[in-house]
């Protein structure tokens, strides 16, 4: 059970982090030129492999197991809530909903702006947009595949869901940015939300000494609280936005 929600957080989260860094690198790309948009690309996935080297060993390797869970419970829980806040709110329609190919949209107006260099040289306003945006979204994935990985026998379902999410998005970007505006990413990042808020809950818990009941099992009915707790919280605010719309008008 740990193993199949574990490979499924690590992948639906590393796949919807790397499509935002997706829709910046095919937006340096289109609007300028591919070359520098994967060398940007390049300088970025270096520095990120070099932090993960860094930061996985030493984390797994130094820290006490049961401080280790608090520590990894608490911040898979402030992600997961951060997640899941959002996606509560896009869901009952008070905030817009998460659109990889409107990023991309406005990345390319925004760099439709940028005066081009001269013939010959190196564009390194578009390099420096590309790696900035891929190092972002993926220090997100280190930081989250590496919470996941931190429990015992985690560490292989993460990576092979983040190996998987990488796959597809590369994937994804080799057939063409079309693909972006297809897929239901406020519902993918809503669940990434509950997945993540419920390995927060259960790996603090664990750290301070609690048994579930059922051991792993108990990720399942954690993950059914959140999703109903956060499906009466989108009922009630869509009712509150409805019943305010009726009043203004």
């Amino acid at each position: 059970m740990a193993f199949v929600l574990t490979l499924i957080g690590a992948a639906l989260a590393v796949g919807l982090e790397m499509l935002e860094a997706l829709a910046i690198v095919l937006a340096v790309g289109l609007e300028r030129r591919f070359r520098d948009s994967l060398l940007g690309t390049a300088g970025a996935a270096a520095a990120l492999a070099a932090l993960a080297v860094v930061l996985g060993p030493v984390l797994l390797s130094r820290v006490p197991l049961e401080p280790l869970r608090v520590v990894i419970g608490a911040f898979l829980l402030l992600f997961g809530l951060e997640w899941l806040r959002k996606g509560v709110l896009r869901l009952a329609g008070r905030r817009s909903r998460s659109d990889s190919f409107k990023e991309f949209v406005e990345e390319r107006e925004a760099l439709h702006e940028l005066p081009p260099p001269p013939p010959g040289e190196a564009d390194w306003a578009a390099r420096a947009i590309a790696f900035k945006g891929v190092l972002l979204e993926g220090v997100e994935v280190i930081l989250i595949v590496t919470a996941l990985g931190a429990r015992p026998g985690g560490l292989a379902p993460a990576l092979i869901g983040g190996v998987v999410a990488i796959a597809a998005v590369i994937g994804i970007g080799l057939v063409a940015h079309r693909p972006l505006s297809r897929l239901p990413e406020t519902h993918l990042k809503y669940t990434v939300g509950v997945v993540l808020s419920t390995f927060g809950v259960f790996f603090a818990a664990e750290g301070l000494g609690v048994e579930w009941p059922g051991s792993d099992a108990a990720l399942l009915y954690i993950a059914l609280a959140f999703v109903l707790l956060s499906q009466l919280q989108i009922a009630v605010i869509s009712q509150r936005g409805r019943t305010a719309e009726a009043v203004a008008s």
